[in-house]
């Protein structure tokens, strides 16, 4: 080890899933490693690698950064049921043989941090290692914490030496269940900005969805479950056909609730707004769906921070949300968008039909929400935070 290596702050990061998608956990993370100045920072990552037919999407989104280390981990399957007692057995030698592995190599690099996400194993074992080599264990959180954790996440997250938590929200129910509040830290998420460029796309998208130029068009991208609040967008549209006949939602996403579409479509057809509503399913052009809009809206339950809501904001887009969770620390209302209360269908159709109504006001709105975005939601402000962290832990 050089002398200019040994000024660097060794940092494990630890994403063994091995199954698809991309988790947008292990995307976050994976953008602070790019992102940590080197001159610092030493990160190492150790992830399931799977073939080289079919590498697992970890790996091969790491692939794109050249000047990170990579490490491969074996952790055994995601999915243990159905499998015998003797299987199970057997797919633990793998796990032990890597943890070793990694204990090996904790102490020659002597690292300092062992980095997460709040995926149960993952959380799990990078409690042990901070235990067994005196690293100390930081758990990325992602989500609000609630009863509907597993023992294993809930054991790791009281047992960890830090947590980071992607906003205020999620750091007070981490409070509110009795963790220490000098053990969490808030680091907000970050969006790539050069992959949301306002305007690009509009024209063809609306081509392509048979959309008139001047026709409004309210997006909504997200998995399709009830939590997101599909329902109450679909049910507000025959108010707003009333006033914008023309007016046309555009719900993009894949289903993750099973028969949850069916239902939506069934909605549709009860209310009569089939020529208005469009499900298009799993897209690649998230942006260009985002310009061809006139107003972003979600009004998701308790989202945990809402990375989408700073997609539309750096597309230039007014966003329409519910006033809870994590949302008004990403949406100001009357600034960037518009919130109401959770359950207020009047008061959701009340803001839509506002923006719709008044393009000045999206206008106004739309610049400012880039201006915040660039102001406090890139990538590199979140890998700052994440090295201030670090940097603040050991002074």
């Amino acid at each position: 080890m050089n002398g200019r290596e040994a000024k660097r702050t060794g940092v494990l990061f630890l994403n063994a899933p091995t199954l698809p998608p991309l988790g947008a956990d292990t995307w976050i993370h994976i953008q602070i490693v790019r992102r940590l100045d080197r001159t610092r920072f030493a990160p190492v990552v150790a992830c399931a690698v799977g073939t080289p037919e079919q590498p697992t999407p970890t790996y091969q989104t790491l692939r794109a950064v050249s000047d990170v280390e990579v490490v491969p981990v074996d952790l055994g399957p995601e999915m243990a049921a159905g499998r015998s007692k003797l299987r199970l057995l057997l797919d633990t030698l793998p796990a032990l043989t890597s943890t070793l592995r990694l204990i090996r190599l904790i102490r020659r690099r002597r690292i300092s941090f062992v980095y997460t996400s709040d995926r149960p194993r993952d959380a799990a074992l990078t409690v042990l290692l901070g235990k067994l080599t005196r690293a100390r264990s930081v758990v990325h959180v992602h989500v609000g914490w609630g009863e509907w954790m597993s023992p294993l996440l809930k054991r790791s997250l009281k047992q960890a030496d830090h947590l980071v938590a992607i906003s205020q929200f999620v750091a007070s129910t981490l409070v509110e269940s009795g963790h220490d509040p000098a053990r969490i830290h808030v680091v907000l998420n970050g969006i790539d900005t050069d992959r949301w460029q306002p305007g690009v796309g509009r024209d063809e998208v609306r081509a392509e969805l048979g959309i008139g130029p001047d026709a409004p068009v309210v997006l909504s991208v997200c998995r399709l479950f009830e939590g997101k609040g599909p329902r109450q967008l679909i049910e507000a549209m025959p108010a707003l056909r009333d006033e914008f006949g023309d007016i046309r939602l555009l719900i993009v996403g894949r289903e993750l609730q099973p028969g949850f579409k069916a239902e939506l479509e069934a909605l549709v057809e009860r209310l009569g707004v089939g020529a208005n509503v469009t499900f298009t399913g799993l897209r690649s052009d998230v942006p260009a769906l985002m310009a061809a809009c006139d107003v972003y809206a979600m009004p998701s339950h308790w989202e945990p921070f809402g990375l989408v809501y700073a997609e539309a904001m750096a597309m230039e887009r007014p966003v329409v949300a519910l006033d809870n969770g994590g949302t008004p620390e990403v949406v100001e209302h009357d600034v960037t968008g518009l919130l109401s209360p959770m359950g207020d269908q009047e008061a959701l159709i009340t803001n839509l039909k506002t923006l719709l109504a008044d393009p000045q006001r999206r206008a106004v709105m739309g610049r400012r929400g880039r201006e915040v975005v660039l102001e406090r939601f890139t990538l590199q402000h979140m890998a700052d935070g994440v090295a201030d962290l670090y940097d603040e832990l050991q002074a």
